[in-house]
């Protein structure tokens, strides 16, 4: 594997919104030349505007600009930006998330190292092995603004063409899912009537309502989901602008649930039941829970509560999930990957492509 490359992908900066540096250099870097033939591109290179300043690139081994095969993960990440680092570690060695080191092998630090630019460098050099193997119906997608809304996901199902199957890289433990989450977001304004604070009987405090609502969503008794587990939510965007001597006439946030196939239709009741008077809550959207593909024998399986891509990539007619990396230091400054892992995720995807392509 060329490490190097790896490397030079974390070098660069890709928060939302700011992902456009590095589809440049991956659009000069990424083809290759034929060998034998210096100069000409071993594949073509597709660049899509999504409007917001950001692009979709596809790298086109098909020569027709549809491949029905398509690798697929996201250029942006979280911020902020962490730069990479590489250290080596032996057996038992401890690891950033704690656990140990099976063998002897390598630890790459860094923003994006599993969540996605790992998937972006796995995913190329399964294509690198596929072109070498004489494979070419096949193609790598990279979307802007995953981690934001899926922006790139929806203007590509806009605008172009899908195909049979894709393959959305993100960190699964290399792992193929099975089942993931829906999501439910939602703007909460929650209003009150400001007064002095030394005469709290006067007014009513949009805090203590804000309480009180969050306390009555602490019990609300979502049904468990047999394939999916449990709902969670998480509260973002907080703001009350109050003085600190004045009653809160106002607390404004985000609401942001994980759905399951037994919960997703019922979030929205469940918040009317419980919104004190006085609240505003408008429906931003999500996605729904999906089963996604998944038999391909010798891969691990498992369900996710994580979003991405693939609900939106909804003009491809088969869609899986799976990557180096593990979820739970991804958006971490602890996030890494091992380059074992890269190999096996190398070794995995090209699995998944034979098994689809007999």
């Amino acid at each position: 594997m060329d490490l190097g490359l790896f490397l030079d992908i974390l070098h660069i900066p890709s928060t939302s919104g700011e992902e456009r540096k590095l589809a440049e250099f991956l659009a000069e870097r990424l083809p290759g030349s034929v060998e034998g033939h210096p100069g000409k591109a071993a594949c073509q290179v597709l660049s899509f505007e999504v409007g917001d300043g950001t692009r979709n690139l596809l790298f086109d081994w098909s020569g027709t600009g549809k491949p029905a095969f398509v690798f697929c993960t996201h250029l942006d990440t979280v911020p902020p930006y962490i730069p990479p680092t590489v250290l080596d570690v032996h057996a038992g060695s401890v690891l950033p998330d704690g656990t140990l080191a099976e063998g002897d092998d390598q630890v790459i630090l860094g923003r994006g190292s599993c969540d996605a630019k790992g998937q972006i460098f796995a995913m190329y050099t399964a294509c690198r092995e596929l072109e070498a193997l004489n494979f070419r119906n096949f193609g790598l997608l990279l979307l802007a603004g995953e981690e934001t809304g899926s922006f790139g996901a929806k203007a590509w199902t806009r605008d172009c063409p899908g195909g049979d199957f894709v393959l959305v890289g993100e960190p699964t433990d290399n792992s193929l899912v099975t089942a993931a989450k829906g999501t439910k977001s939602f703007a909460v304004t929650i209003h009150g009537t400001p007064c002095h604070s030394g005469y709290p009987e006067h007014g009513v405090s949009a805090v203590a309502k804000f309480v009180d609502f969050m306390n009555l969503l602490d019990v609300v008794d979502f049904p468990e989901d047999p394939v999916l587990g449990s709902t969670t939510w998480n509260v973002g965007m907080l703001r009350s602008d109050n003085p600190q001597n004045v009653l809160s006439p106002e607390v404004s946030f985000r609401l942001y649930f994980r759905t399951t196939f037994a919960s997703d239709s019922r979030i929205l009741q469940a918040l009317e039941g419980i919104c004190p008077e006085g609240t505003v809550v408008d429906a931003l959207g999500g996605d729904d829970p999906m089963t996604y593909f998944s038999e391909v024998e010798g891969i691990p399986r498992r369900p996710a509560a994580f979003g991405s891509d693939a609900p939106r990539l909804t003009n491809f007619t088969r869609r899986a999930i799976c990557g180096p990396g593990s979820i739970l230091t991804a958006h971490t400054d602890r996030e890494y990957v091992l380059r074992s892992e890269l190999g096996k995720a190398v070794d995995q995807y090209i699995r998944i492509f034979k098994e689809l392509n007999k």
